[in-house]
C-alpha cells in the first residue's frame, strides 16, 4: 500500500487572503529541510507509550510514513482517525480502504457535528500552545476576552490591512499575536523582512513599519531560527495563504476578517458547539 500521507488530506481554500507563492527551490521539500536544520517541528500532546500488542502498530506499519501515534479508534466500528499535521483522514482496521472528508456524527436533536473539525481544532490548538509567547509579537493585553494567533507576511495586502486595524481589534478585546509566515519561502526578500523583524530591538515597531512599506534591509550577525520554525509550524498546521488567522480554540479562519465580524464570530455560541456550522 505504498501512499503518500501528503495525498490524504485537502484543506479548505483561503478567503481574504494572500495566497502561497511557490519560488525555484521553494517546494514542500525546502521546507522541511529547513525543518531538518534547526527549526523544531511542532510538538503533539502528549501521549501514553504504545505497547507492541496495540493493534495500531500493525496497522502503521502497512502505511508507509505512518507511526502508531498518528493513529487512534474513531466512534465507528472497525475505522481509525489517521492524522497529518492538523488534518485528519480514516483508514479500515484491515488496511485495505484509506479515505478522506469529515466524519459527522448524527445526533438525536437533528445536529450534525463535524468530529473531523473538532479533532483538527484540537491539534491546532495543541500545537500553538506549545509555542512560547516570547517567540510571537503580540499587540494587546494579556487579559483580553479573546486572543487569536495571526500567521502573518509583511508583503501579504491582507495582513498589512489586519494590522492597519490593530487598534480596533484590541479595543474590541480581542489580542493579536503574530508569528512569522513568510509565503514565499526561504531565501526570498519577504523572509529577509520577517528576519529583520525578528532582530530588531523594537519587533512591534519594526513589524507596524515593514507593513507599513519600509525599507528592511537584511538582518546582520543575527542568527534566528524563529521564521524558520514558525514557517515550518504553518505548514504543519495547513497555512496556505496569509493572514492564516488560528482562534483560541483551534479553529483556523484562512484569511481576512475585519474586526466586528471576527468578534461576532468568536462570540458565536453555536460556533464552538458545533463546529459543522463554522466557516470550515
Amino acid at each position: 500500500m505504498k501512499l503518500s500521507l501528503a495525498l490524504l488530506f485537502a484543506f479548505t481554500l483561503p478567503l481574504a487572503s494572500c495566497a502561497q507563492e511557490q519560488s525555484s527551490g521553494n517546494s514542500t521539500q525546502s521546507a522541511g529541510a529547513v525543518g531538518s536544520n534547526g527549526a523544531a517541528s511542532a510538538p503533539s500532546s502528549a501521549q501514553p507509550p504504545i505497547d507492541g500488542d496495540d493493534p495500531r502498530v500493525a496497522l502503521a506499519a502497512k502505511i508507509p510514513g505512518a507511526q502508531p501515534q498518528d493513529l487512534r479508534a474513531t466512534p465507528v466500528p472497525g475505522v481509525y482517525e489517521l492524522s497529518h499535521g492538523s488534518e485528519v483522514s480514516y483508514v479500515t482496521a484491515d488496511a485495505q480502504y484509506i479515505f478522506a472528508g469529515d466524519l459527522y456524527r448524527i445526533t438525536d436533536g437533528g445536529t450534525f457535528p463535524n468530529l473531523s473539525e473538532q479533532r483538527r481544532r484540537e491539534m491546532r490548538k495543541a500545537q500553538v500552545d506549545a509555542v512560547p509567547e516570547s517567540e510571537m509579537i503580540i499587540f494587546g493585553p494579556k487579559n483580553a476576552a479573546h486572543t487569536i494567533t495571526v500567521f502573518t507576511d509583511v508583503d501579504c495586502t491582507w495582513c498589512q490591512r489586519l494590522h492597519s486595524q490593530i487598534a480596533e481589534y484590541n479595543d474590541l478585546g480581542i489580542r493579536v499575536r503574530y508569528l512569522s509566515y513568510p509565503r514565499t519561502g526561504p531565501d526570498t526578500e519577504s523572509w529577509y523582512k520577517a528576519e529583520a523583524v525578528w532582530c530588531a530591538k523594537d519587533r512591534r515597531k519594526a513589524l507596524t513599519d515593514a507593513k507599513l512599506g519600509a525599507e528592511m534591509p537584511k538582518a546582520k550577525n543575527c542568527a534566528t531560527p524563529l521564521v524558520a520554525k514558525e514557517y515550518e509550524l504553518g505548514q504543519q498546521i495547513g497555512i496556505e495563504g496569509t493572514p492564516g488567522v488560528v482562534l483560541d480554540d483551534g479553529e483556523l479562519i484562512p484569511g481576512y476578517v475585519p474586526p466586528p465580524q471576527l468578534l461576532a464570530h468568536l462570540k458565536d455560541p453555536e460556533r464552538r458547539m458545533d463546529p459543522a456550522q463554522s466557516n470550515n
